[in-house]
């Protein structure tokens, strides 16, 4: 756990100490992915409001309870949409969901803060999208992409077991129960759960571990700059794979699949690639169109309401002509 600074009794504290004694409410073992993704986004606010002095390299005085007034909050609405109104609205809402808990810890702690200053911003409703399904050719022909062990085994498993990427890069090689192709990962709302692949996968994860018994299953190319044990290989040195690169990764290398018809460079540069997400998008729909049950797909997906599920486990167009044609009777004829 990192150092929490002391608070002086008597008015609130600077800004970031009133971040770490936010982030140290977050010790648990199963919050140590949250704090994580928590840490990044208030980072960003400490940079914005109590950026180092670059004289002094202390920060800027900037104290919480200076959020209640109107033209911090002004600052902060403004801020807050230059940073990630271009941005997808899951991950708009995470960032904003992420700095109304460190507000409401901060209103709960007497005489530090008085009113949200985010109350002028608004949670995004997620527009329906029915088209991020990939089809099973596209499928076959990203396993065939000339790809790195550790990418080739990262599409396979997070396609074979339907996981969501957070869940599948947190993954440790004592979690892994090769023998029996499963593995133990956490779930949202930190829910202990079994994730099974299939040949694929079994073929590949051998070879990617290569006789390691401990440490991230998914390791960066290079040793870390800062040691954190939780996320070391002891052995190398290297670090845990972030999301970040690893979908940086998948989208310079999946880029010409995505889009077969652009042979332009300076186009294909710019052309919208496919996420990593669209894996377990795909996944489940491919399972429905299959004609997996409700029960199976719950279990297969992690998720615990049906509602949630439904987003993801809509057959496509094609799949659904197919089973038109089927039951056809005119055809049948």
């Amino acid at each position: 756990m990192g150092e929490v600074a002391r608070l002086d009794r008597g008015g609130s504290p600077p800004l970031p100490a009133a971040v770490a004694a936010y982030l140290a409410t977050l010790s648990g073992t199963e919050q140590h992915q949250t704090r994580r993704a928590y840490r990044s986004t208030l980072r960003a606010l400490i940079a914005e409001f109590a950026p180092a002095d670059p004289a002094t390299g202390k920060p800027v005085p900037f104290a919480v309870e200076a959020f209640d007034a109107e033209e911090n909050v002004d600052h902060l609405t403004d801020w807050f949409g230059q940073q990630w109104n271009d941005r997808a609205a899951a991950t708009f809402n995470r960032h904003l969901d992420t700095i109304r808990s460190a507000v409401a810890y901060w209103q709960d702690q007497p005489g530090w803060l008085s009113a949200d200053p985010t109350r002028r911003l608004r949670r995004r409703g997620r527009s329906p999208d029915r088209t991020r399904a990939l089809s099973v050719a596209e499928i076959e022909a990203l396993f065939e992409l000339d790809a790195p062990i550790r990418e080739k085994t990262l599409w396979r498993l997070l396609y074979e077991s339907a996981a969501r990427s957070s869940e599948v890069l947190a993954l440790d090689v004592q979690d892994l129960d090769l023998r029996n192709r499963k593995a133990k990962v956490t779930r949202k709302g930190s829910a202990v759960d079994i994730i099974v692949w299939q040949t694929g996968t079994a073929r590949l994860l051998p070879k990617l571990i290569n006789g390691r018994k401990k440490g991230p299953v998914f390791l960066t190319d290079r040793k870390a700059r800062v040691a954190l044990a939780a996320d070391l290989d002891p052995a190398t040195g290297k670090a845990r794979l972030s999301y970040r690169r690893a979908e940086e990764i998948f989208t310079e290398l999946t880029r010409p699949l995505a889009h077969p018809d652009i042979t332009a460079p300076a186009e294909l540069a710019a052309a919208q690639s496919w996420t990593l997400h669209q894996l377990r998008h795909s996944a489940l729909t491919h399972a429905a169109e299959s004609g997996a049950n409700t029960s199976t797909l719950l279990s297969y997906s992690g998720h615990t309401s049906v509602t949630s599920l439904a987003r993801y486990a809509r057959v496509s167009p094609e799949a659904l002509a197919r089973w038109q044609a089927k039951r056809d009777p005119d055809r049948r004829r």
